[in-house]
C-alpha cells in the first residue's frame, strides 16, 4: 500500500459550499463538526473521514459522496 501522503482523493467541499451559498461555519454548526476539522477536509489535508460525518455533510449539502469526493488522475 502506498504511503498515506500519496493519496489521490480530491475534496470538492469548497465548490459545494459556494454552489449552496453556505459558509464553512454554517456547515460546521449543522453537522456538529468543528470548523477546524472541516477546514482540514476542505483543504485536502484529511487522512480519513468518518462515515457518520460524511453522511451528515451529504445530508446538509443535499449531495452524494461522489459529489464531495473524487479520485484525481495522475
Amino acid at each position: 500500500m502506498p504511503p498515506e501522503d500519496e493519496h489521490r482523493v480530491t475534496v470538492h467541499l469548497d465548490r459545494l459550499l459556494a454552489e449552496r451559498g453556505m459558509t464553512l461555519s454554517q456547515l460546521a454548526a449543522r453537522v456538529d463538526v468543528t470548523v477546524v476539522n472541516l477546514s482540514v477536509l476542505k483543504n485536502g489535508r484529511a487522512k480519513a473521514i468518518r462515515f457518520s460525518t460524511l453522511t451528515a455533510i451529504c445530508r446538509e449539502l443535499n449531495c452524494q459522496p461522489g459529489d464531495l469526493l473524487s479520485i484525481r488522475e495522475d
